[in-house]
């Protein structure tokens, strides 16, 4: 079991597109919003991890254009987030993003994100610890996934408020918050190179 704590923790940790939105969420727009993205995101990674758990995503994966489908979903709802920070904040920008994401925003990126798939397929198909009972395994994984979770995207929102809460110039705001864009985009590319 302390296997499975210690992979999760660092399977969480890495950077992906949950965390750094998280972070860019809560630099362009501050902690209160992004509380909310955080939620969101919740909600979306248990709904994945069922998914998971009960053959849903396999079956909906074995589907080669179905999942060509999801991951240009994917990149295409990272770049609009992308975007979004970048610009929060920026009042002399040619895009203007007066609204944070919120709870449908995090609960529509884990839906089409492959790291999301990737990490819970790894959590509950692999790290077996109680073989007589798979349920109690599962329910003991759940607990311990959502755990080590929340503390981990509350570490992203409290750097990501940090900086919104810094008396930055307006361009250094802006870079910071192009440079969390430009990361989510890099892990967009890497997931797309992990296809091919």
């Amino acid at each position: 079991m302390l296997t499975f704590a210690a992979a999760v923790f660092f399977l969480l940790i890495t950077p992906g597109p949950g965390v750094l939105s998280t972070a860019g969420v809560a630099s362009g727009f501050g902690a209160r919003p992004a509380l909310w993205y955080v939620v969101g995101l919740f909600i979306g990674t248990n709904l994945v991890a069922l998914a998971v758990v009960s053959g849903i995503a396999a079956a909906v994966f074995q589907v080669p254009f179905l999942r060509q489908i999801l991951f240009a979903a994917s990149a295409a709802y990272l770049l609009y987030l992308a975007v979004k920070i970048a610009f929060s904040g920026n009042r002399i920008a040619f895009i203007h993003a007066e609204r944070p994401p919120g709870v449908g925003g995090g609960l529509a990126l884990q839906a089409i994100n492959p790291k999301a798939y990737a990490v819970n397929t790894a959590f509950f198909s692999g790290f077996p610890f109680y073989p007589e009972s798979l349920l109690i395994e599962t329910v003991v994984k759940f607990a311990l996934v959502n755990a080590i979770w929340i503390p981990v995207h509350l570490v992203w929102l409290a750097a990501g408020a940090t900086l919104h809460r810094l008396d930055l110039s307006q361009n250094s705001h802006f870079l910071i918050n192009a440079t969390m864009a430009l990361s989510m985009l890099a892990v967009v590319a890497l997931a797309g190179f992990a296809q091919t």
